[in-house]
């Protein structure tokens, strides 16, 4: 009977932490997606992208590629360097964020670059503001989900953790350079730039408490 129990006990728990494992895999897709729409929203207000995507376009503008399949290059690329330094970075999570984000920002490049969303200071600053507010929720999800880094995220993880540096100023250093070598080579930096860069951790970290951590762990909360 103790057998039993201790079988039935094994099996559920075996079962929730599937059920887990495919809210975490559903939580990280839809995290990359959502990434990619608002950087399209980023990209219509041309107020400025987050630091990465910045670089990424400075780049991307001197060749005749689709942003979806030259980001897709630029991060197998990184991946590389990635797999060298520390491959237990890379995850579900690295894959899905390198093959889906950058097509999920032409996608969305296509459907807010238009007239009637960016003709003026007004509407510009909606797209900027809900394309903010979109990549918090959108970066909690990912997170949340830890199933592995982008190539981005993972070089100043790698840095911080080798030179043991605090990974703030790492990844505020990272995003510097990022941010000013995309603009030297033509991108738009501007204030969404630097709101991406210093105010987007207390957004996530609120949303990470009230709509990511409960999606993965549901009522019995984050152990």
């Amino acid at each position: 009977m103790e057998e039993n129990k201790s079988k039935t006990e094994i099996n559920r728990q075996n079962a929730g932490m599937d059920k887990e494992m495919k809210r975490r895999i559903i939580m990280t897709a839809a995290g990359v997606l959502l990434s990619g729409f608002a950087v399209g929203m980023f990209n219509a207000s041309a107020f400025g992208m987050d630091p990465f995507q910045v670089f990424a376009h400075g780049i991307w503008l001197y060749t005749s590629l689709t942003f979806g399949t030259f980001y897709m290059l630029l991060n197998l690329a990184m991946l590389i360097g990635v797999y060298f330094v520390d491959k237990s970075k890379i995850g579900l999570g690295t894959f899905i964020n390198i093959f889906l984000l950058g097509y999920m920002v032409d996608f969305s490049t296509w459907i807010w670059d238009r007239p009637v969303f960016t003709s003026s200071m007004l509407t510009r600053g909606v797209l900027l503001f809900a394309g903010v507010l979109l990549l918090c929720v959108a970066s909690s999800l990912y997170f949340v989900g830890d199933l592995g880094v982008s190539t981005y995220d993972s070089v100043a993880l790698c840095i911080s953790q080798r030179r043991k540096w605090k990974f703030f100023a790492v990844r505020v250093t990272c995003d510097l350079i990022a941010a000013l070598t995309g603009f030297a080579m033509g991108a738009v930096l501007g204030v969404g730039t630097l709101v991406s860069a210093f105010g987007m951790g207390p957004a996530i970290s609120f949303f990470n408490i009230h709509i990511s951590e409960p999606l993965r762990y549901g009522t019995r909360g984050k152990k």
